[in-house]
């Protein structure tokens, strides 16, 4: 086995951390789970898998995934970030297992790609596929930035490279929970939109670039699509993806899957900032009043609940 960790949050994961656990086992046994205290047997069996698991209250991603890489008990080189209903494909096992230990010493992060699946479908067009995420660093070097949304790993040194093979992300949760799960993260992702016309001082240290990594990639589509007027934005991102980028071909499954995460939600988000402005209108000191009264969220700091 390599010299490698893996960091693993979970909240009620009993239907994905057993596939999860068992990808990873041809590379590491060295698995560490932060808990937000799990009603199901996630814990049980996590633990019974071979995980070493604490518990902590959950306040955000960030901030859990920060506390996992500052309590990982093993002091391995390198450190993997997983979501539990994640897996490694045998492929990237085997090429973890062949070229880890080999790196470049300069290489300080490992971007690799994700292949999402919905419904069992693998999602393979409308421009989801691949995407980039940088998901192994050297200890030491990679945090988790606060940000409301699209929360990646930041290195403090050193270059990155490419690994050839897949992590995939295959929820097996029903519709239902699929939908009250965005509608949770629309909240975040107002914020996210609002404070790019606002700035409401997040620790946000992407710089926006079309021709950067993933992440200034993302930030620099996001900044642009932000720019855009309310309701029309959604029409004209689900008709790109849709159409202009394949999604069609991507069957009834697919047809699904971008409507609803490529044109539903986005027409949500907007729903959400138009209420918003409606109740608190769009001065700056005002939004941030109301998401703290309406919310309990503080918007200039991610970490950050407000008691109501």
């Amino acid at each position: 086995m390599i010299d490698l960790s893996v960091i693993i949050l979970t909240h009620n994961e009993s239907k994905h951390i057993e596939r999860c656990i068992k990808s990873l086992l041809p590379v590491t046994n060295k698995i560490f789970i932060v808990d937000s205290f799990s009603t199901d047997d996630t814990v049980v069996i996590a633990r019974k898998m071979g995980a070493t698991v604490i518990q902590n209250p959950w306040v955000s991603y960030a901030f859990q995934f920060n506390f996992g890489i500052h309590n990982n008990p093993f002091t391995t080189s390198w450190v993997m970030r997983m979501d539990a209903d994640e897996y490694i494909t045998p492929e990237l096992a085997l090429e973890l297992n062949q070229s880890l230990s080999s790196m470049a010493t300069d290489v300080s992060g490992l971007y690799v790609k994700r292949r999402v699946y919905f419904m069992d479908k693998w999602i393979r067009r409308g421009g989801y596929y691949p995407i980039w995420l940088l998901r192994v660093w050297r200890n030491g070097l990679g945090i988790c930035e606060e940000l409301w949304m699209d929360e990646h790993i930041k290195l403090s040194s050193g270059t990155t490279a490419q690994l050839q093979n897949d992590i995939v992300d295959h929820n097996l949760n029903n519709l239902t929970w699929w939908t009250q799960k965005h509608n949770h993260y629309a909240i975040r992702e107002v914020i996210d939109l609002l404070n790019i016309k606002y700035n409401f001082e997040s620790k946000d240290t992407v710089n926006p670039s079309f021709w950067g990594s993933q992440e200034q990639r993302t930030r620099f589509l996001k900044v642009k699509y932000a720019g855009l007027p309310l309701f029309t934005r959604p029409f004209i991102y689900f008709i790109f993806r849709y159409i202009f980028k394949g999604g069609f071909l991507d069957g009834t499954k697919g047809l699904i899957w971008h409507f609803l995460q490529g044109f539903w939600y986005r027409f949500l988000v907007d729903a959400k900032i138009y209420e918003v402005y409606y109740r608190a209108g769009r001065d700056k000191e005002s939004i941030i009043s109301h998401f703290r009264t309406a919310y309990g969220k503080d918007v200039k700091n991610p970490n950050q609940s407000v008691r109501i």
